[in-house]
């Protein structure tokens, strides 16, 4: 990395992809940077301050049209790095949760992100190198109770990840997936979770959530997990019965389950 190819932020107008782009923008990078909100214009506001060209783009990747969208604000432009960080959270039961929600979700964090990762993918392989920055979770790792749709899109990234790049590891194109754990951001008011134990409970700075994930994405890693106890509990989901991870998760993601 030169420090002056473009870079692309997903989700950038709060938390990790916020300060994914602020990190970006300190090493000398031109920035477009979405989200499917205004404040990604504040968020831009703020990146130009500090001396870096930023474009944003307000569109919501669940959809085709806005993956189009972005796309063509890239347009020709040559991708040094992708973070594809856009997500979306989704608590309560299964069977409570309005249908439309649940696609939302499966959209953002599945469809959404591949067909962005697919054609910028696409691209970097023309040009003959790139780096890819995937925002995945430990929540993969772990059956979710309550928040079942959320941990099986995450369980599909982490899978994807790790597959794309061991397909493109002759092409010159790295594919990182940074997989935190619960971290301060607008996640859990957004998805409805913050009278679980995990909503009130502390949680990671994002920025030092992005640095990790930054940083093994300059080295090339095709994985990081974020925290020394994030590490330990994905060690341990590894080794434990999926019945009981799934009891586990229940204690802290269950509504009304902060004491």
């Amino acid at each position: 990395m030169d420090g002056k190819g473009l870079v692309v932020v997903t989700g950038a107008s709060t938390g990790i992809g916020k300060e994914l782009a602020r990190i970006a923008a300190a090493e000398g990078h031109e920035l477009v940077i979405c989200a499917d909100e205004p404040l990604i214009e504040e968020a831009a506001r703020q990146l130009r301050g500090s001396g870096a060209r930023v474009r944003a783009v307000q569109a919501d990747l669940a959809t085709e049209a806005g993956v189009e969208a972005l796309l063509d604000a890239i347009g020709a432009a040559r991708v040094e790095v992708l973070c594809a960080n856009a997500g979306r959270g989704l608590g309560h039961g299964f069977l409570d949760q309005d249908w439309e929600d649940v696609k939302q979700v499966i959209a953002t964090n599945v469809t959404g992100t591949l067909h962005l990762i697919q054609q910028v993918g696409r691209a970097m392989r023309a040009q003959g190198g790139g780096r890819i920055l995937v925002t995945g979770s430990i929540a993969g790792y772990i059956p979710g109770s309550f928040q079942a749709t959320y941990n099986g899109t995450k369980a599909f990234i982490d899978s994807f990840c790790a597959a794309l790049g061991n397909e493109l590891k002759e092409t010159g194109i790295t594919v990182t997936c940074l997989m935190p754990g619960a971290t301060e951001t607008e996640f859990f008011r957004r998805a409805g979770m913050e009278d679980t134990a995990v909503g009130a409970a502390p949680k990671d700075d994002p920025h030092d959530v992005a640095k990790t994930g930054w940083e093994a994405m300059k080295a090339g890693d095709g994985q990081v997990v974020h925290g020394l106890m994030n590490k330990v509990q994905t060690t341990i989901a590894n080794v434990t019965p999926a019945a009981m991870l799934a009891e586990q998760h229940r204690k802290t993601a269950e509504p009304g389950s902060a004491s």
